[in-house]
């Protein structure tokens, strides 16, 4: 097996055998030399400890860039394409990849954003068996095209890769992210017309907040 590590882009060759060993029971003999951040054992713990294995297609054209979709609530706040870098799948932030800032209303993405808005994202909650809830106050959504190229946009198919509501960054305050290259990075490093971005969320966010405590 070829492997390539999500929040770094290394890639690494194992047997089988060793793949699932490193899953199931971790670092040991068994499982070989792994130089992954990850500890394995995914499945510790059963279900109730949150242990699991997602098991989800692999869409090739990953390679061009993935749509994440910010979203306060129900209003879509923007749209970041982020391509990864060169011979990478991932475009984790500080992976070399690189990311361009779309408004909510871009014409080039059109007929995804209105059959998200319009027609799945009334389904979103009901399918996760929270029909009564919320949807969350700041969450994303990333497609990665799954199309064969040429496809005539109206006919482009999009394939969720991920919802995030739990560790949801503002992409738009990056230079404010202490890394091992930036320890002494603040929020004086943020652009003007970022922080007038992550102001504009903060604001949108606390409208729909206060909407949803008036119920």
């Amino acid at each position: 097996l070829c492997l390539m590590e999500a929040n770094d882009n290394h890639e690494e060759e194992h047997t089988v055998a060793e793949f699932i060993e490193f899953c199931v029971n971790g670092r040991n003999d068994k499982s070989g030399e792994w130089t992954s951040k990850g500890v394995g054992k995914y499945l510790e713990g059963g279900k109730d400890a949150g242990g699991q294995l997602v098991d989800q297609r692999f869409c090739p054209r990953i390679v061009e860039g993935e749509l994440r979709y910010n979203c306060v609530g129900d209003a879509l706040v923007g749209i970041i394409h982020k391509k990864p870098k060169e011979g990478g799948i991932s475009a984790v932030g500080g992976t070399g990849s690189i990311y361009t800032y779309y408004g909510p209303d871009e014409a080039k993405f059109k007929n995804l954003t209105d059959g998200f808005l319009t027609k799945d994202l009334p389904l979103v909650m009901p399918a996760l068996g929270l029909p009564d809830e919320p949807i969350p106050l700041w969450w994303t959504t990333y497609f990665i095209l799954s199309s064969p190229e040429g496809t005539p946009a109206e006919e482009e198919k999009w394939i969720v890769g991920e919802f995030n509501c739990s560790c949801v960054g503002i992409s738009r305050c990056l230079a404010a992210y202490c890394k091992d290259d930036t320890p002494n990075a603040c929020y004086d490093d943020i652009s003007a017309e970022d922080k007038a971005e992550a102001d504009k969320y903060g604001k949108i966010m606390g409208e729909k907040a206060l909407a949803i405590l008036s119920k």
